[in-house]
């Protein structure tokens, strides 16, 4: 990436938007902007956890702004990963097609590990790099992340559905506090947080960060009182929590650096935190200048490079924990990425080496639903990939993963695809056709066949091969005369030529 290049990075979070603007620098990411916007979209779920049409609205708004913002930006430039609210709304799809339409940029929604990671990215790269042992911690909206990690690596990683706007919303749900409500809030947060205890034991951690959110509020409030405003300790935040239950309501809260807008969240996140440091023995809590949106930032710029991509290392990961056969992985790689490179227009590299390298993992995972069972296996494996925690992809990222894993052998009609992506479908094809030729588990000739999109606008594709390499692979041909019947029950035309 080219010295002063901008980057976004943007939190689409239970209580707040934030967009997070840098520039690009020898290695480092300096802010040029930062906006936050208080959405509470945590608050707009409802019993059957659907966002409520407020809720959806505001968020939209919110985003249409930030896109104002971000005219002229690449798509190579923003970021934007959505949390806890969004994984748990039942119609996410709906907010994010019209999201996704104001915004004009993709819009991730990551599972709480993934977030977890990402947080710690973007701490660890705020931080000087030493041989610490770092507790981070981020009390958000309606999810807690725990991390444990050295220098930029993050070792042991979690999310707990507990959070500001969800323990306010149940526990102080008039803005009133009182002894007994401090009390059971925390309790009920112990309740779910207790499991933390033998991931995260103090012997296991030498300092403790507190990141965004309710951290930095309490952090603030306590500096405009005289306490110090980057430490956080027990008799500091044992203060707070007396000061708020004097003050017996919300609305009666006067401390200063107590923003308006948090004032109704603030006693669910002290609850969390007060629960976190008796369970996890923390004396001191410092606050740490990084969070998730830098994180997300830092991750950009891994990404751009192929070496440093931890989603390359994730399915390398996945791969050996299956026991994949990686000699017949590597076989269908190559003889998939011969076919999908005669489909893709070269000319948009960006785009085409995104598709490229989707389709090798894909041919890397292919079989993985092995590890389960041989039968249908390509269900297996496709279940399997939407229902993992795969560090460095998004839940939209392992669905696609996961169709073309379901797609690449048998019916298509079995596929909830989307069959107007082109891209999609020129990937799934050049997969089908590789595990086809490759079906012998050996290295097949297939330098002369050559596959064409005919035409786009009529969905036809072609691959023309030769009557002596048909009569050579009497087997092969046969498997590809049937996949001109499997491309029948969609809306694309898969033709074979064989020529003399």
């Amino acid at each position: 990436m080219q010295n002063g290049t901008q980057l976004a990075g943007i939190d689409l979070g239970s209580n707040s938007f934030r967009l997070e603007i840098g520039l690009f620098d020898h290695g480092q990411i300096t802010r040029n902007e930062y906006i936050k916007e208080t959405v509470r979209q945590g608050n707009g779920l409802d019993e059957d956890r659907n966002l409520t049409m407020e809720a959806m609205q505001k968020g939209w708004d919110c985003l249409g702004r930030f896109a104002e913002r971000l005219s002229g930006f690449k798509k190579t430039q923003v970021r934007a990963v959505a949390t806890q609210t969004l994984r748990e709304a039942r119609n996410r799809e709906f907010f994010l097609e019209t999201a996704q339409k104001v915004f004009g940029f993709p819009i991730e929604v990551i599972s709480g590990r993934e977030e977890a990671r990402l947080i710690y990215l973007g701490v660890s790269h705020l931080l000087p790099n030493n041989a610490d042992r770092r507790l981070v911690i981020d009390i958000g909206g309606r999810s807690t992340e725990l991390i444990i990690g050295t220098g930029l690596d993050a070792k042991i990683l979690e999310s707990y559905r507990v959070g500001s706007v969800a323990w306010s919303i149940k526990y102080f749900p008039e803005g009133e506090y009182s002894t007994q409500a401090f009390k059971t809030a925390e309790v009920a947060a112990k309740a779910i947080l207790d499991e933390a205890l033998s991931r995260y034991p103090r012997h296991e951690w030498d300092v403790a960060y507190g990141s965004s959110g309710t951290v930095g509020a309490v952090a603030d409030i306590l500096g405009h009182a005289g306490w110090s405003a980057s430490v956080i300790n027990r008799d500091s935040l044992n203060w707070l929590k007396r000061s708020m239950i004097r003050a017996q309501f919300s609305e009666k809260l006067k401390l200063d650096g107590l923003k308006e807008d948090r004032k109704v969240v603030i006693g669910g996140g002290i609850s969390v935190l007060s629960a976190l440091f008796d369970l996890l023995e923390i004396d001191e809590l410092h606050l740490a200048q990084g969070a998730l949106r830098h994180g997300v930032m830092y991750d950009m710029l891994d990404r751009a490079d192929f070496a440093t991509d931890i989603r390359g290392s994730t399915v390398s990961r996945l791969s050996s924990v299956a026991d994949l056969d990686t000699a017949q992985a590597s076989r269908v790689n190559k003889v998939a990425q011969f076919f999908v490179n005669q489909l893709i227009d070269d000319s948009k590299s960006g785009d085409a080496n995104k598709l490229k390298q989707k389709l090798e993992w894909a041919s890397s995972l292919h079989e993985i639903g092995t590890l389960i069972s041989h039968s249908d296996y390509h269900k297996h494996g496709a279940y399997f990939l939407d229902n993992t925690d795969a560090p460095g992809f998004a839940a939209s990222e392992l669905h696609r993963l996961s169709l073309l894993i379901l797609g690449h052998r048998g019916k298509l009609r079995k596929l909830e695809a989307d069959f107007n992506n082109t891209g999609l479908i020129k990937q799934l094809l050049s997969l089908r056709l590789a595990v086809i030729l490759c079906h012998a588990k050996r290295d097949p000739l297939f330098e002369s066949l050559k596959l064409s999109l005919v035409s786009e606008i009529n969905r036809i594709f072609k691959l023309s091969i030769n009557k002596d390499w048909s009569e050579k692979y009497p087997q092969s041909t046969h498997l590809l005369k049937e996949e001109i019947t499997a491309w029948q029950k969609t809306t694309w035309t898969f033709e074979l030529e064989i020529t003399s």
